[in-house]
């Protein structure tokens, strides 16, 4: 039998109320790491009435992705509980870069010091340098703006960078020398029409890991980054469902658990002399594109 040695080991993870941050909750509970869950609940113009019918039909769409977005982490947190494992969850907006350090300090009260750390937490406006591409339709299309540019590069890029400063401080702080850093990106982080904040963010976050690797593994702290294909977590509707799994070399729609799996891989021992790494996951989708 394979240990990644993860008992006991404390983990944050951002953007963990839903998809794939609270799979990845879910699995490193399994292993009996101990699980602080931190997530974000922005503002929606989709109505009670829209996302409880979304999530009763499990019809992937708008709604049906904002009714996951708005879900309280408590709910993964009890679901942890549930099977033995132990969890505990906060709120906070990590626009504001002065909740980073108090969530640390959460965590270090009620968990202990953090071993692994998983930047997950995602902002995704669609904005598109065409003007012929706006739209109202579905998932809302805008034109580039200085505020959505701010806003994504706040949240995902700076966001990601002062999450893994303070983790160092406090490693360093400590005298720890075992540590595991796991930053989600995705696999169109290098462009995507109509969505060009969200990758060029998405690309930024590549660049601070590989830089934070190339640093912090003197300390014994690996760095790797996940980027994951199209997966299901309530955005993708039933006609693109069919069409992503028929173009897929595995021939299905990616699922949050399998980003889980890879995410507790990298935080594992197995992964001990794995740093600096961009590992796809898509069931080979990005071998098409």
């Amino acid at each position: 039998m394979i240990d990644p040695q993860l008992k006991d080991k404390v983990v944050l993870i951002t953007g963990a109320n839903h998809g794939i941050g609270a799979a990845t909750a879910k699995a490193f509970a399994a292993q009996g790491a101990k699980v602080f869950i931190t997530y974000f609940r922005g503002k929606t113009t989709v109505s009670e009435q829209e996302m409880s019918q979304a999530k009763a039909q499990n019809h992937g769409g708008p709604a049906l992705y904002a009714a996951n977005q708005q879900q309280s982490g408590e709910q993964v947190v009890a679901e942890i509980e549930a099977a033995g494992g132990t969890a505990v969850t906060q709120e906070a907006d990590l626009a504001n870069a002065n909740n980073i350090p108090l969530l640390f300090d959460q965590c270090e009260a009620r968990l202990g010091p953090v071993d692994v750390l998983v930047c997950n937490h995602t902002h995704c406006v669609l904005e598109t340098f065409d003007p012929a591409t706006v739209t109202t339709e579905g998932f809302p299309i805008g034109f580039i703006s200085a505020a959505e540019a701010d806003r994504h590069f706040a949240i995902n890029a700076r966001g990601y960078a002062l999450l893994m400063a303070e983790y160092t401080t406090r490693y360093l702080a400590r005298q720890a020398n075992w540590g595991r850093i796991v930053l989600i990106s995705t696999d169109a982080a290098h462009e995507h029409a109509a969505n060009v904040h969200y990758a060029a963010s998405k690309h930024a976050i590549e660049s601070y890991g590989r830089s934070a690797a190339a640093e912090l593994g003197q300390y014994g702290i690996t760095v790797n980054i996940v980027a994951p294909g199209p997966i299901q977590t309530g955005y993708i509707e039933p006609e693109a469902e069919k069409r992503i799994a028929a173009n897929t070399p595995l021939r299905g729609i990616g699922q949050p658990e399998h980003l889980a799996d890879v995410i507790v891989f990298a935080a594992s021992e197995q992964a001990r002399w794995v740093t600096g790494q961009l590992i796809y996951v898509g069931g080979g989708w990005r071998m098409g594109q």
